[in-house]
């Protein structure tokens, strides 16, 4: 499965005016999972510029594109999912994701946020947390990114 490519993607973290980030909770992972917790992220189409296939995304996954950008990561990040995922997560298509990773001020209310406009959406949750949390609330394979995320986005984690 090594030979298999990366899936590109983008991925949002989205701070409220308290310099909190909203984390939502996978609808596929059993109820009461520890790290069941991630951010909003998505593919990136064929073509499709990154700033682009950010606020899509918002829109597909939270129900809202009321959001700025603010900041972005310069560098493409990158994780393997785990030999069990492997040829069944992605659609068995990729040994995992390389994703391009932005901040995003959301300019909002929490009722934009709508998780119920999919018919089949895949967040049953969403709550705001602190960035420093984030890498213990997400799955193992995906905590080396978040921890890069707590500290590349952290001038973000602040009220304003």
């Amino acid at each position: 499965m090594s030979d298999l490519p990366y899936r590109r993607n983008v991925g949002a973290a989205l701070f409220n005016r308290h310099g909190q980030v909203l984390v939502a909770r996978r609808a596929d992972q059993p109820a009461g999972a520890a790290a069941a917790w991630q951010l909003p992220q998505g593919g990136l189409d064929e073509g499709e510029e990154p700033r682009i296939a950010v606020m899509r995304e918002l829109a597909e996954e939270i129900g809202t594109m009321r959001a700025e950008i603010i900041g972005e990561l310069g560098d493409w990040l990158r994780y393997d999912l785990p030999p069990e995922l492997l040829g069944r997560s992605l659609g068995g298509r990729f040994r995992g994701q390389e994703q391009k990773w932005f901040a995003l001020r959301f300019t909002g209310q929490d009722s934009d946020i709508r998780l119920d406009l999919d018919p089949h959406p895949e967040f049953d949750a969403w709550r705001w947390a602190d960035l420093a949390d984030l890498p213990g609330m997400a799955v193992p394979f995906r905590r080396a990114i978040y921890e890069r995320l707590a500290v590349a986005f952290a001038e973000f984690a602040r009220a304003g």
